[in-house]
């Protein structure tokens, strides 16, 4: 493990330096980022004024790329949990420096998730009826449905995690408000909650911190696990597996990592911060991603071994059709993204070589991406009645709203960045060697 060695008023000169007035590079990836986040609203205001029918779905296809996108960024927001819970639980001293900024992914991509039941109910105006309250309309909602599960999970999943991302932040956010002046520190004092880091509030910081931590860990296995039951507990060949809950868990997790780095290399070039997050950092980090890599790998060839082992045609149907039909190219872009672009993280010299890490992660979110759009797409598209299969393209305001919700989850976390601390300056604090005085001076 490395240790940090310089005095403990740099690690706050330097981490809060992202706070200070924003770099040229920074407006233009923020106006970068406005302007992709425009287009998506522009895509999703014409989707509303002509109806659904400027999209892709069709019959038996009723599925596309909104609910790609939702369990696409459901799996993105899994990584920051991790990170923080249970390495956290387990005293990994590499997620410090990590661990904030992965948090607040976590955030933002289970509110990017959030959007898209909305846009795919197309009405968006009466989504609210689908919310579970007594009502004059005397509408209900079905609680066998793993739809409704979703809901359960997916708001518990933000709920605590956003309460995690808080408590970790109060003393942080006070080292902001001794140094701000002005409106900023009031505002800054008020979201403190009167942090003095006096030994009282520390120890019971530490007992809740720890309690969060706990609760946290089982959402980690459970919401992606209910993400997977959506598809699991139907009977739509390709869907009707028990292997999809643990599947769906580690691709969230390979999936989450993987934007995690691909998010932290260029940030720590841009603000400057290479002795915080070491080649260390992303060496186990891609460690982690090897072993998700592998695990995915392995669900995959699971999956063609049950198809063929139980002598289902329609199972054996629908797996030969997503490597060789009209889906095939999604399909083998996946297994190379997922399977093959990881592999040369074995080597040590490419796990330190960050520009290759960079374009590594960044192909498996694009493979993670397919995966979810095969495993939706293909199914729907031949079930069991040859008669009623139909083809999917996804259309231009389908991909418009797609791009402009990857704009509007770097738009959060530019923001974030702008305003709170993306290392954690207390932790970091922990693993860094302690000022010594100087040996005269103590005499």
């Amino acid at each position: 493990m490395k240790e940090i060695n310089f005095p403990y008023g740099d690690i706050n000169r330097d981490i809060l330096r992202t706070l200070e007035k924003p770099s040229v590079k920074y407006l233009i990836l923020m106006t970068l980022v406005v302007s992709g986040l425009m287009v998506g609203v522009a895509c999703w205001a014409w989707q509303l004024k002509e109806g659904m029918g400027v999209a892709g779905l069709n019959h038996p296809v009723g599925w596309g790329v909104y609910i790609t996108d939702f369990v696409f960024w459901v799996g993105i927001g899994h990584a920051g949990t991790l990170i923080s819970a249970i390495l956290f639980l387990f005293r990994a001293k590499w997620r410090n420096a990590i661990f904030r900024s992965a948090e607040a992914m976590t955030i933002f991509a289970v509110m990017t998730a959030g959007l898209f039941p909305i846009i795919h109910v197309g009405r968006a105006w009466v989504a609210w009826w689908l919310v579970p309250y007594p009502n004059q309309r005397e509408l209900w909602v079905n609680f066998r449905s793993p739809l409704l599960w979703d809901v359960f999970a997916v708001s518990t999943y933000f709920s605590v995690s956003s309460i995690f991302f808080c408590v970790g932040l109060l003393p942080d956010i006070a080292i902001i408000r001794d140094r701000a002046k002005g409106l900023r520190r009031k505002i800054y004092a008020m979201l403190a909650l009167g942090w003095d880091s006096s030994n009282h509030q520390w120890r019971h910081y530490m007992a809740g911190y720890g309690f969060f931590a706990a609760l946290a860990t089982p959402l980690v296995l459970s919401v992606h696990s209910v993400v997977s039951w959506d598809f699991a507990v139907s009977i739509v060949p390709g869907w009707h597996s028990t292997i999809f809950a643990p599947y769906f868990v580690a691709g969230a997790v390979f999936s989450g990592m993987a934007m995690v780095m691909t998010i932290l290399i260029p940030f720590r070039k841009i603000f400057s911060l290479e002795k915080y997050l070491t080649i260390w950092h992303f060496d186990m980090m891609s460690r982690l991603v090897l072993l998700t890599s592998s695990i995915v790998g392995y669900s995959y060839l699971t999956e063609y071994f049950i198809a063929w082992y139980s002598d289902d045609p329609f199972e054996g149907f629908i797996f030969w059709e997503r490597g060789f039909g009209k889906y095939a190219a999604p399909f083998w872009l996946m297994i190379f993204c997922n399977m093959i672009a990881p592999l040369p993280l074995w080597f040590k010299k490419i796990r330190h070589n960050l520009m290759a890490v960079f374009w590594i992660t960044v192909l498996i979110n694009v493979g993670m991406w397919f995966e979810r759009f095969n495993i939706i797409v293909s199914s729907l598209a031949q079930e069991f009645d040859p008669f009623a299969w139909g083809w999917y393209m996804p259309s231009m305001i389908e991909l418009g709203i797609t791009f402009g919700s990857f704009c509007w989850f770097f738009m959060w976390f530019f923001l974030f960045i702008r305003f709170f601390p993306s290392l954690a300056i207390t932790e970091m604090k922990e693993i860094a060697k302690p000022p010594m005085r100087d040996a005269k001076e103590a005499h």
